[in-house]
């Protein structure tokens, strides 16, 4: 059977990186992309699943929503869309949203805050990170990986070889989020931003793009980069895709359509 290695990146560093930073984060299951606490906490707090990201067919797919903050680069980016150039902002992390009849919405990934020289709060702007579902067992080639990184890993190429599921990720998180939160946003006049893959881009119904200053929506692209063997992977913006809020999402019918596509 065919072998080869599933999993790009492991604690924050690539599988084939010995370096001692590396061995550090893997010692301590640490994140170094900006979780919430120093450790990643994916899947159980005590036992964490460090995959953030897996190969797919050449090329790196991020699996963890946490990846996409290194550098806070989706800040920055998202800042540029809510915001005129020069305004202060900040941010805040997993914010509960509330529907009009005070009933959890659920959480807002980043909400981006502006405020005056008064710090008085003059706008702000909803900030979604959807990285891919995996179809198959990623667990198994991780324990087996962590058993000693040092020597070089692969792993049988089956039906439970650990893919990205990108319809998946679409119909149950992704679109549902943005129709159901992103409606609310919609109706209060915010503007929205998604940090996503090209790839996972790529994959959604076509979206009719608009200029920048017409755009409700600004898909944030982002791929995962290498410039040398010896370097990690840098997170790096392909792409904006500027969108407004979909007419079509308003209607069951077509609601079903988006849902079902493939």
């Amino acid at each position: 059977m065919l072998k080869k290695n599933p999993l790009a990146e492991v604690f924050g560093h690539p599988t084939d990186d010995q370096s001692a930073d590396a061995k550090r984060c893997r010692t301590r299951r640490l994140c170094p992309f900006n979780n919430k606490v120093p450790n990643c906490t994916k899947a159980k707090a005590k036992d964490p699943l460090g995959v953030c990201s897996i190969y797919e067919n050449g090329s790196v797919a991020i699996t963890c929503p946490v990846r996409f903050r290194q550098g806070w680069r989706i800040l920055e980016d998202a800042a540029d869309f809510f915001f005129p150039k020069g305004t202060k902002w900040t941010s805040l992390m997993e914010v509960r949203l509330k529907d009009k009849n005070g009933q959890s919405a659920g959480n807002i990934d980043l909400v981006l805050v502006a405020y005056d020289d008064k710090e008085r709060i003059t706008d702000f702007g909803a900030l979604e990170v959807q990285a891919v579902y995996i179809s198959g067992n990623v667990r198994e080639p991780f324990a087996k990986y962590m058993e000693d990184p040092s020597k070089p890993f692969d792993w049988p190429e089956g039906s439970d070889y650990p893919r990205p599921d990108y319809l998946s990720s679409s119909r149950k998180r992704l679109l549902p989020q943005l129709l159901y939160k992103g409606g609310i946003l919609h109706t209060w006049g915010k503007k929205q931003a998604v940090a996503l893959q090209s790839g996972f881009f790529a994959t959604l119904p076509p979206l009719p793009e608009v200029a920048p200053k017409e755009a409700e929506i600004a898909w944030l692209l982002y791929d995962l980069r290498r410039a040398k063997a010896r370097d990690g992977f840098m997170i790096a913006m392909n792409r904006i895709a500027y969108t407004g809020f979909h007419p079509a999402y308003n209607t069951p019918q077509n609601l079903d359509h988006l849902l079902r596509w493939r």
